[in-house]
C-alpha cells in the first residue's frame, strides 16, 4: 500500500513515516498542500493521511480538492484539533476518519486497516493463491504449510501481487504502489525483488506461482490455469502527464 502523508511537524512526519514503513507501506512525505495536492495527481496512492493545521492550504482544502479530482482512496484527518466542528467540517470536505493528536501508533494503524477494509477492494485478513497463504495482519506468508521468511519489502511486493491475482503487473504500477518517490524508474530493483520472492516460494517440489510475462510485467497464479489480464498501464499514463511541460513547471514553480 502507498501513503501520503501531509504532515509539517518533522518529529511526527518521521515518527508516523518511519512505523508506517515497518508495517510494509510506501510512504510519500510532505508538508505543503499545495505539493500534496500535486502528488495526488501524478500518482496512485492507496491511502491519505492528512494534518489539518498546516500553513498555505490546509488539510481540509487538500481533502476538498483530492475529493474534487475524482480520486475515491480512504483519507484519514490527523490534527491537533478535536472540536466537533472541526470533525464535522473534515467529514463534510470528504474525509473518511479523524485521529486527534497526541495518539497512538497502534490506533493509527488500527484505523487505517479499518479504512481499506471499508474501501471498494474487498481486503480479505487471509489471502490465498493455491498453497500460498498470507496473512495479511501478522504480515506472515506460508506454503504448503511451511514457513516463507521474507524481508518487509518483499512481503510488500507479494501481498500487492496476490491481491491483484489473475492480471499482469507491469513495473511502474508496482513501483507506485510498494515503493514510494525515490524509486529509481531505472534500476532493475523491481526484478531483484521478484528473482528473491521466486526463489522463497517456488521451491522444488512445488508449482509455480510466480510468472514473468515478457514486456508486460508480473503476475501470481499457476501460469497452465491462468489467463492474466495485462494491465493498461494507468500509473505510466499519470507519469507521462507529469513530465508535461505544465507539470514540470509546476513541479519546479512549487
Amino acid at each position: 500500500m502507498r501513503v501520503l502523508l501531509l504532515e509539517d511537524d518533522v518529529r511526527i512526519a518521521r515518527f508516523v513515516a518511519k512505523g508506517l514503513r515497518e508495517q510494509s507501506y510506501a510512504v510519500d512525505v510532505t508538508a505543503s498542500g499545495d505539493d500534496a495536492v500535486y502528488q495526488a495527481e501524478i500518482n496512485s496512492y492507496d491511502l491519505f493521511i492528512l494534518d489539518v493545521m498546516i500553513p498555505g492550504l490546509d488539510g481540509f482544502a487538500v481533502c476538498r480538492k483530492i475529493r474534487e479530482s475524482g480520486i475515491r482512496a480512504p483519507i484519514l484527518m490527523l490534527t491537533a484539533r478535536d472540536a466537533v466542528d472541526d470533525r464535522i467540517t473534515g467529514l463534510d470536505h470528504g474525509a473518511d476518519d479523524y485521529l486527534t493528536k497526541p495518539f497512538e501508533f497502534g490506533e493509527l494503524l488500527a484505523r487505517l486497516r479499518a479504512l481499506l477494509r471499508r474501501s471498494t477492494e474487498l481486503r480479505p485478513p487471509l489471502i490465498t493463491i493455491e498453497d500460498l497463504v498470507l496473512d495479511t495482519q501478522g504480515q506472515r506468508v506460508s506454503r504448503a504449510g511451511r514457513s516463507v521468511v521474507v524481508t518487509t519489502k518483499e512481503y510488500a511486493l507479494l501481498e500487492f501481487l496476490a491481491r491483484n491475482t489473475g492480471r499482469v503487473i507491469g513495473r511502474a504500477e508496482i513501483a507506485e504502489h510498494v515503493w514510494d518517490e525515490s524509486f529509481d524508474p531505472f534500476s532493475n530493483l523491481i526484478e531483484v525483488y521478484v528473482n528473491r520472492l521466486r526463489k522463497k516460494i517456488d521451491t522444488a517440489g512445488t508449482e509455480p506461482l510466480l510468472h514473468t510475462r515478457r514486456g508486460a510485467g508480473y503476475f501470481l497464479g499457476l501460469g497452465e490455469h491462468t489467463n492474466p489480464r495485462v494491465n493498461d498501464g494507468a500509473g505510466a499514463r499519470k507519469r507521462e502527464r507529469a513530465k508535461s511541460p505544465a507539470n514540470l513547471s509546476r513541479k519546479n514553480n512549487a
